[in-house]
């Protein structure tokens, strides 16, 4: 599989009330865009382009030069946003992935999974789908007696009985490259002035063929960021992502919830940190280091068996053995 991915993030999100784009806003230690990003250069794409347009030279000047970029001028929808990136990827892949700027929490795996899905079923487009506790305000997946996908109804245009539907859409999709830039000037214009890429199911049935689907083991993957009370519950759940990640590597946590850990930091086992941590930058700590409380550490090495408490570091390098405790830089002891 030849893959291209294209990240949908021109939107203003009005609903963050901020000058700054949305997809620009931090989580867990750096902007959405940039986990994104991040996940999607994991699965080895061929191609890579970020579909850009409100607030276009921030997220550019931001996120730098190691991606394609398409401008959307206009924003009219995401068939539209598709449509901006079509000179960079047609021809260059047998497949194209979907993602969004604004859904930092989805996994590398998850996304392997669909497109083995994708591959496997030889479709046109497959959909990742979720099953959220409450399905109030997402489009339903419609499927056949034999459980083959046939239908997108958005929750206002679905009957009660499509309301009682718990699979819903995500947004993320894989498509088969040709037939995706064959039909997608096909998709209709709706009431809304916009382009939905979602229409590309219908056409999909249309043409007789296979459209498949996965769901999302975890909900929470697919979670969109369009306020700061979301932004606030998707920093929450990558923070406990990297926290059980490190305490399963063999670092104690005295106090999990209260521990800051950036996306670059790396803890060395048998290491304990105590609570009111905060690690961020290119940090990276030894094996058996104790960590304690009120300590924060950023682009700072440590070697192994060092103490650190109380202590702020900003860019030091610590041999074996160090021990720190105090305010700013450090009060050696012992």
């Amino acid at each position: 599989m030849k893959l291209a991915a294209i990240l949908l993030a021109a939107g203003q999100g009005t609903r963050m009330k901020s000058r700054l784009p949305k997809v620009l806003h931090p989580v867990a230690g750096r902007t959405m865009i940039e986990e994104v990003i991040e996940t999607a250069r994991a699965l080895n794409p061929a191609e890579l382009v970020l579909v850009v347009g409100h607030g276009a030279e921030q997220v550019r000047a931001a996120v730098g030069e190691d991606v394609r970029y398409a401008l959307q001028a206009r924003q009219l929808g995401t068939g539209h946003a598709v449509a901006q990136a079509r000179s960079l990827v047609e021809g260059h892949a047998d497949t194209v992935l979907v993602l969004y700027g604004d859904t930092p929490l989805i996994r590398p795996d998850t996304l392997r999974t669909l497109l083995a899905h994708h591959a496997a079923t030889n479709a046109a487009v497959t959909l990742l789908t979720f099953e959220p506790s409450d399905p109030t305000g997402y489009g339903r997946i419609v499927r056949d007696a034999n459980g083959h996908v046939v239908a997108i109804v958005e929750h206002k245009d679905a009957t009660e009985e499509e309301r009682r539907i718990r699979e819903c859409n995500s947004g993320i999709l894989a498509f088969r490259a040709d037939w995706l830039w064959a039909r997608l000037d096909d998709v209709p214009l709706s009431p809304q002035g916009e382009y939905y890429l979602t229409d590309m199911v219908a056409l999909a049935v249309e043409d007789e063929l296979p459209v498949a689907a996965i769901v999302a083991d975890d909900p929470n993957e697919v979670l969109g960021v369009n306020d700061r009370v979301q932004l606030a519950t998707a920093t929450r759940i990558l923070l406990d992502r990297r926290r059980e990640a490190l305490m399963r590597s063999g670092v104690t946590l005295v106090q999990p919830e209260t521990v800051f850990i950036g996306p670059h930091v790396r803890v060395g086992r048998d290491t304990l940190i105590e609570p009111h941590v905060h690690l961020d930058g290119l940090t990276i700590i030894g094996e058996e280091n104790y960590i304690g409380p009120f300590t924060h550490l950023s682009n700072v090495t440590s070697g192994r068996g060092c103490l650190l408490s109380g202590v702020r570091l900003y860019n030091r390098d610590l041999a074996d053995g160090v021990k720190l405790v105090g305010e700013e830089n450090g009060i050696p002891i012992g």
